[in-house]
């Protein structure tokens, strides 16, 4: 199982909204980058991820499941572009900030650290273990 995470401005998709969701969980669409939209089409159901608020909060805030694999974005005709689905897990106990990931050296080489702007990227194994005890959540 691989871990992700995925970058939405709380003001356009929000954690609030993803939990809304429930069980049906939401398309990830709207991905116009194609390292962003390889990086889905690597996913498999069952892989986990990080939910991210950026720009308003810039933090880690909750625990997602990917439950569909890639498939054609519905928001657009240009078959270049496709997206997952994925569904709220569980919040984190306490969120965990960008500025906080930056001084954790286990995080160093964290894609979030080093390529802010990514919005959808890979999590190695140990630094889904190190959000997760940080952030208070069973991995």
């Amino acid at each position: 199982m691989a871990h992700w995470l995925f970058k939405s401005e709380p003001d356009a998709w929000s954690w609030d909204q993803q939990i809304a969701r429930g069980a049906a969980g939401e398309e990830w669409t709207g991905v116009r980058n194609y390292q962003a939209r390889n990086n889905m089409r690597a996913m498999k159901v069952g892989d986990t991820g990080f939910f991210y608020h950026s720009n308003i909060g810039k933090q880690i805030v909750g625990l997602v499941e990917v439950i569909r694999e890639s498939a054609p974005d519905s928001t657009t005709d240009d078959p270049r572009w496709d997206c997952v689905v994925i569904r709220a897990l569980r919040p984190l106990a306490r969120p965990i900030s960008l500025d906080e990931c930056k001084t954790v050296p286990e995080l160093a080489q964290m894609v979030l650290v080093n390529n802010t702007r990514l919005s959808v990227q890979p999590v190695s194994d140990a630094e889904w273990q190190v959000i997760c005890r940080l952030g208070g959540v069973a991995p």
